[in-house]
Parts: C-alpha cells; structure tokens; sequence
C-alpha cells in the first residue's frame, strides 16, 4: 500500500472527514514519527510496532560503475520492530 492508497482508504472508512483533512491527518502523523526518530527517540504503537533509529558504522565501499573505493560515513537508520499483535496476525495466528 501507498501512501495515496492508505489516505483514499481511511478517506472511505470516515465519510465525516474530507480527502483533504484526512491527508493532512496523515501528514501529521506521519511527520510526528519522523521528528521523534530524528530527535533519537522512539515512536511505540501497541498492537502495530515499535519504530527506532539504529547506528550504522562507517565503512569502505564501492561505485558498481567503476569499482573505485568510497567512504561510507556513519549514520543512524530507520528501524521498525513489529509487535507481537502483528507478528501473529502476518503468522495467521490471530
């Protein structure tokens, strides 16, 4: 599912809301998630997952186009741990 796909849904499942409110909703949302992991935090939805931020080393790499080395700095990466809801929902166990 896209993002598109994920507003014209909830848009749907709540005919009180307009296509326009329920895509700022979205924003909102989406946007409060991305600060709280900038910010090093960690976002938790119960029944959904957890998202954090992880460290990633360094390291050496190389171009796939002419094979030359290229320092990769370090960086801190997205994470997303599913919760046990959804773990056993993907598992059919629920």
């Amino acid at each position: 599912m896209i993002r598109s796909e994920l507003v014209q849904k909830l848009a749907a499942l709540n005919p009180g809301l307009t296509l326009q409110e329920v895509d700022r909703i979205v924003d909102i949302v989406f946007d409060s998630i991305g600060s709280r992991l900038a910010e090093g935090g960690r976002v938790e939805l119960r029944g959904f997952g957890a998202f954090t931020t992880r460290a990633r080393d360094g390291r050496t790499g190389r171009n796939p186009r002419t094979g030359a080395a290229v320092v990769v700095p370090s960086k801190r990466v997205p994470h997303f741990k599913p919760g046990k809801e959804m773990r056993n929902r993907l598992n059919g166990h629920g």
